[in-house]
């Protein structure tokens, strides 16, 4: 908003008042009372909510106290970095005084991302056993205050949260959204507003999908080529790009940041025309094809034959681990289409092998359970609802064998499917996706034969065939994120889907405040703007 500096007019105007004999108070119009947002308007839906007792104010005077420790110091400028801006206050990080916003870690029953929130005139407490759940308990306060709150500009308050006391512990462990960056390259700052968005909701995992027929898109010292002219293009003919290691680092820190771990992917044996484009001795036939820029799925094939694929794949893992951190791997196999089935199980039982000895767990898409997942492997399932009997009890069999199971049902959160029929974005292969179809379902009963324990947790990925810009990512994740997330941190009994509506819908003036573009699907009550 632009600013008109009106004090000379407004001391003119005094002095000529206060000569006729007339009293003047000059104040600003008192802003609109602000009631304080229930516990339970939360998303995702905390486990437990008592609320009661008067509402604890941010003022001037409100400190942030934390425990004299780094990940809490840490935790707590992050809060204040959140609180500044549109509050004014200096709200200042400190390990004294009493009262105001309190982190502290103790033992108790949280578990690795749990917290408990304590709210009351005196000040609000969160409490965890881990940083991570301390950094949750955060979102959780972030929401109860007004969405104005997420402004970058001095607003307006009073800051009021809600009496009560929130426990919460997550359902599954493994939380995550997917980013392709190899259909169309997203910068360093992108990257880092997705996990933002991510991590407001509570999500622990960032998969990014860094190579595929369009482009290849992390730096590999052996193999420097894939980068540089594997990842020169994507879909549509654009100019591509690639992340070098200190980029790919820098994601890695941000995202730890926000305690949500990266997943890299390396697609393979298919998905891989950027990878034959770049190095002909991939090809079996030892010609390198052209780069490719279309849609289309299930052409390319590494050489499954061939040592050198081995060396590659050694290779390509090898840095790729180094340069991450978190305890997995992707290493793709899905729509394998031009590689046999003889083939793909010899690939595969070769591969997996090599992201084990360097250190990583194994994930792939679920058509790895038709090979021999190794021991304590996860498979992707990205199925429909519609996906034949024989695939999904291939898959059951698997989880009933020890294969922990991430689940992606594409006609369900898939993030690249279209709303309705008139969306401007997106695909429709797996059907027309919607806010209540993506919500409306259950993880632990939703694939048949399969055990609750084996799932690991839920992951709505978003394919970027037709997202290009910061707009597209949004429009197509938001409202359905969240949705995706609650699935994952809420308990079974939380999940229904009128009160959610409910929810999601009184998420709209933060997504406004945070500039979100969001769809407004007709299914959810939207504020009036």
């Amino acid at each position: 908003m632009t600013q008109h500096h009106r004090t000379p007019r407004l001391l003119g105007t005094l002095l000529l008042v206060a000569a006729a004999g007339l009293s003047v108070t000059a104040a600003a119009p008192a802003p609109a009372a602000r009631t304080a947002t229930p516990l339970d308007r939360v998303v995702p839906a905390p486990a437990s909510v008592h609320p009661g007792g008067a509402p604890y104010q941010i003022t001037p005077a409100t400190r942030i106290r934390v425990d004299d420790s780094g990940p809490v110091r840490r935790i707590g400028g992050y809060l204040a970095d959140v609180l500044r801006p549109s509050t004014g206050y200096r709200l200042p990080v400190t390990t004294h005084g009493t009262g105001g916003i309190r982190l502290r870690l103790q033992d108790g029953p949280y578990g690795a991302e749990g917290y408990r929130l304590d709210s009351g005139p005196r000040g609000v407490t969160l409490t965890a056993r881990e940083p991570a759940g301390l950094f949750h308990g955060v979102q959780t306060l972030r929401q109860l205050l007004p969405a104005a709150v997420e402004k970058k500009t001095v607003q307006h308050g009073p800051w009021p949260v809600a009496g009560g006391t929130v426990t919460d512990t997550p359902r599954y462990a493994y939380r995550g959204a997917m980013l392709d960056v190899a259909r169309h390259f997203f910068s360093v700052a992108q990257v880092k507003r997705f996990v933002d968005a991510l991590a407001l909701y509570k999500g622990n995992a960032l998969h990014l999908h860094l190579s595929d027929d369009q482009g290849w898109r992390i730096a590999i010292d052996s193999w420097p080529r894939l980068a540089t002219y594997g990842g020169s293009t994507e879909v549509g003919g654009g100019q591509g790009g690639y992340y070098t290691k200190a980029d790919y680092q820098e994601i890695v820190r941000y995202a730890a940041s926000r305690y949500v771990e990266v997943v890299p992917e390396i697609d393979m044996p298919g998905h891989t025309n950027a990878a034959l484009a770049s190095y002909a001795d991939l090809n079996c036939d030892g010609t390198a094809p052209p780069l490719y820029t279309g849609t289309d799925v299930g052409f390319s094939s590494l050489c499954v034959r061939k040592q050198v694929t081995y060396d590659f794949v050694d290779d390509v893992i090898r840095e790729l681990a180094a340069l991450t951190p978190g305890r997995y791997l992707h290493i793709g196999g899905d729509e394998a289409h031009s590689t046999s089935h003889d083939d793909y199980v010899k690939f595969m039982d070769r591969v997996q092998p090599i992201a084990e000895r360097y250190g990583k767990t194994v994930i792939g898409w679920h058509q790895l359970t038709g090979a021999h997942p190794v021991k304590g492997a996860l498979a992707q399932y990205w199925g429909l609802d519609s996906t034949s009997a024989a695939e999904k009890a291939q898959v059951a069999e698997a989880a009933r064998n020890g294969t922990r199971l991430i689940l992606s049902p594409a006609d369900r959160i898939y993030l690249d499917m279209k709303y309705t029929a008139d969306t401007p974005l997106g695909q429709d292969w797996a059907g027309l996706v919607e806010v209540r179809r993506s919500y409306d379902w259950d993880p632990g009963a939703y694939l048949p034969g399969a055990p609750a324990s084996a799932i690991a947790g839920v992951e709505a990925p978003l394919w970027t065939e037709t997202i290009v810009t910061d707009h597209d990512i949004d429009w197509m994740t938001f409202p359905r994120l969240p949705g995706a997330a609650e699935l994952g941190w809420s308990p079974a009994a939380k999940h229904d889907w009128d009160t959610y509506r409910v929810r999601l819908a009184a998420q709209a003036p933060r997504w406004d405040a945070l500039g979100i573009a969001y769809y407004r699907s007709p299914q959810i009550p939207w504020p009036t703007r």
